[in-house]
């Protein structure tokens, strides 16, 4: 049988991979020791020259399957990892059989749940990770995309501005439909909270996580985040024709939580005086979208709130109010965020994302200035940040940026 890889941008490289060995048996010329989750299947992360992806075995139909709907989810610019190709007519050195093989784009900075824990991720960052699963839930059920498999182990989670953002990671299960049922999103939840609740229970029977945790509450939040969210992205709203204000409070709530609103369906009464709303299509990514049309930068959603409130008081500080906004932005860019970005030693540039380390400069800022009695300068708390913090931190990427 003939090996056949059908790949997205393919990489000839893929070729030389060693196919006719069982994934278990692939040494470390090709392996690197980047965490992975836990997987029905056997996984490995490999590097090919200045690439890193991840290789899956499982069945052909499977494995089509799964690397269609990340396209899939990939075109519909939803959180994701990115399909690279499928390898099929693996045989070994007998001329036996060998599984399908879907080979996906490592996620630059992200890590599995378990490795977030082992990294020194405490309980009271469970909230956190739960509003990211929530986040990620929520915004493939607005697509009309069934995962049926939602969990933890199932997720890559990247930090954001101290919180974080969830990336799907296995779609096996998922499927998109023409109308996503609310019975399906119900039973969605629910295997999510199932998933989760036993996924803690054995975080703690590995000394991961605190016995004092209470997974049933983290499941409870789990239900009780997603009906907020859910309710406040697509509810249904009637109020009287003299409040129509509350249009673009609407508007405003949804551009806080970091949706827009791209559709809208307004509807009056026969006689104008009462007025319902509805958001029809909503997308994450408000505050990502505004920072990259100034500046370019390309970061999670909570990273660009933060980069974009100090872009802010940059404006403030210097009375750049009345000026051109992108020409403020530029000003920032390279008299605030690019110098200090060139502070961070080469040797520590795998530790966290560029916009994460920015990040945890402004809230050392706040740690250093409160401790000095005055406000400490953003150079001063860089050199400080990157001598005591940043670079005792365990490294989070082990391979340089993906190539654009």
């Amino acid at each position: 049988m003939a090996l056949r890889i059908v790949a997205s941008r393919p990489d000839p490289a893929i070729v030389t991979l060693p196919w006719s060995t069982p994934l278990t048996e692939w040494s470390d010329e090709y392996v690197v020791p980047l965490p992975r989750g836990l997987s029905r299947h056997v996984v490995r992360i490999v590097r090919l020259r200045d690439r890193v992806y991840a290789v899956k075995e499982t069945q052909e139909e499977i494995a089509f399957r799964e690397y269609r709907l990340l396209r899939d989810l990939q075109r519909l610019g939803l959180p994701a990892v990115v399909a690279q190709g499928v390898v099929t007519g693996r045989v070994d050195a007998a001329g036996e059989p060998l599984p399908a093989a879907l080979l996906t784009r490592h996620l630059q900075f992200s890590l599995p749940y378990r490795s977030l824990f082992a990294h020194g991720l405490s309980a009271d960052n469970l909230p956190h990770l739960v509003d990211a699963l929530v986040v990620l839930l929520v915004r493939l059920h607005l697509a009309d995309f069934y995962w049926g498999d939602v969990s933890l182990s199932n997720v890559l989670f990247r930090r954001n501005a101290g919180e974080f953002a969830a990336y799907l990671v296995d779609a096996e299960t998922g499927e998109f439909k023409s109308a996503l049922s609310d019975r399906l999103r119900e039973y969605d939840v629910t295997v999510g909270c199932e998933n989760v609740f036993a996924e803690l229970l054995d975080l703690q029977a590995s000394q991961a996580l605190d016995a004092e945790v209470r997974a049933h509450e983290i499941i409870d939040l789990i239900q009780e985040r997603y009906d907020a969210l859910w309710a406040e992205l697509t509810a249904e709203e009637e109020f009287g024709a003299s409040e129509m204000s509350r249009i673009e409070q609407r508007i405003e709530r949804l551009n806080e939580l970091g949706f827009d609103v791209d559709e809208l369906d307004i509807v009056t009464d026969f006689d104008g005086d009462r007025v319902r709303i509805q958001p029809r299509v909503v997308e994450l990514g408000h505050h990502c979208r505004e920072l990259q049309a100034l500046t370019g930068l390309n970061v999670e959603e909570n990273q660009a709130r933060r980069l974009l409130n100090d872009l802010a008081a940059f404006t403030a500080h210097f009375d750049l109010g009345g000026e051109d906004r992108t020409l403020v932005a530029n000003r920032w860019l390279t008299q605030v965020y690019e110098p200090i970005m060139a502070m961070v030693p080469p040797d520590a540039r795998g530790k966290l994302e560029p916009a994460e380390i920015f990040h945890e400069i402004l809230d050392h800022r706040w740690y250093l200035s409160e401790r000095a009695g005055h406000e400490v300068s953003i150079f001063d708390t860089a050199r400080d940040y990157i001598d005591t913090v940043l670079l005792s931190r365990p490294d989070e990427a082990l391979a340089g940026p993906d190539p654009v």
